[in-house]
């Protein structure tokens, strides 16, 4: 009799869910709103409910089913411990334990970057390596770190957030996370915006990026077409990336920074300006790690789910 796992992964607007075989397939994937009103009582109870339908329709028990993975975008303790999503308005509680008492299956919640990471590792960008860190470029930078296989989630679910290594001390605005001169002011869509931003209004240069609406998305594209004030925002970008991930390489010493999130669709030129300034960085001993692009998009995380499961 085949088993299936179901791989869910928390947004701050949708819920993404896949059921998965054993062997990795994403047989079938859907999403649901996510409610986050009321504190996001019932984000729980809709996912128990979303996966109940998709059982039945399929015409599986839950003797069938190995078990669900959830990613939530916050710091996840090893138990399912979830330690305040901010964007979900939960507090601390045992997500793993709710969840399982409202559709009787073994559930595990981890931190959705360290998910996405898993998904990665398993059917993605790092899939045959087994020292891998993912590096999330969103409106934030998220991480995750897969060391002989195995996450690192950390004491208190905070192993991989590389997005608030502090990288400039000198730095006056202050990140979302309430610290300033974290990596996510700078390796961010909303960060290299903020660069953008700053650069247009202190300098006459001419750019293209004075007749559009400044995104991410433009800048790379306008590096891209040799536009100059953009190239030198985007070695920004990659300078400070590059220095970060050569800091994070000291400690982990991985084979491949498999890099994604929305930023990363910009494609090689990520690549290329992180990779030179990694390794002007980097200690001699871990200079030739490997640079790959994330593969599995936004269905990494689901995919992360149905690993940590299995």
């Amino acid at each position: 009799m085949s088993k299936y796992v179901f791989g869910v992964d928390i947004g701050g607007t949708t819920v993404k869910i896949g059921v998965f075989s054993v062997e990795g397939e994403l047989l079938d994937k859907w999403e649901i709103t996510t409610r986050t009103e009321n504190g996001g009582e019932n984000i729980l109870s809709d996912i128990a409910e979303s996966l109940k339908d998709k059982q039945a329709s399929m015409g599986l028990t839950n003797e069938d089913i190995l078990g669900v993975g959830m990613g939530v975008p916050g710091p996840v303790k090893e138990d399912g411990t979830v330690v305040k999503c901010v964007n979900l308005g939960w507090g601390i509680f045992n997500a793993a334990d709710e969840l399982s008492k409202l559709i009787g299956l073994p559930v595990k919640v981890g931190n959705d970057a360290n998910m996405a990471a898993l998904g990665e590792y398993w059917q993605g960008g790092g899939k045959g390596y087994s020292n891998v860190i993912m590096v999330t470029l969103g409106t934030g930078v998220g991480g995750g770190i897969i060391l002989n296989g195995n996450m690192v989630a950390g004491v208190n679910g905070a192993g991989g957030e590389i997005g608030h290594m502090t990288i400039d001390t000198e730095e006056t605005d202050v990140c979302n996370c309430g610290k300033r001169g974290c990596l996510e002011q700078y390796a961010s869509a909303t960060g290299i915006v903020r660069l953008a931003t700053k650069a247009l209004n202190s300098s006459d240069k001419p750019s293209k990026l004075r007749e559009v609406e400044v995104t991410a998305k433009e800048i790379f594209d306008a590096a891209k077409a040799g536009d100059e004030l953009a190239v030198e925002l985007v070695e920004e970008f990659g300078k400070r990336l590059g220095f970060a991930l050569a800091n994070v390489a000291c400690v982990v010493d991985p084979e491949v920074f498999v890099i994604g999130g929305g930023v990363s669709r910009a494609g090689q030129i990520i690549l290329d300006v992180t990779k030179k300034y990694y390794q002007k960085y980097a200690f001699h001993a871990c200079k030739d790690a490997e640079f790959a692009t994330a593969k599995l998009g936004n269905d990494a995380g689901i995919y992360g789910g149905a690993a940590a499961v299995l």
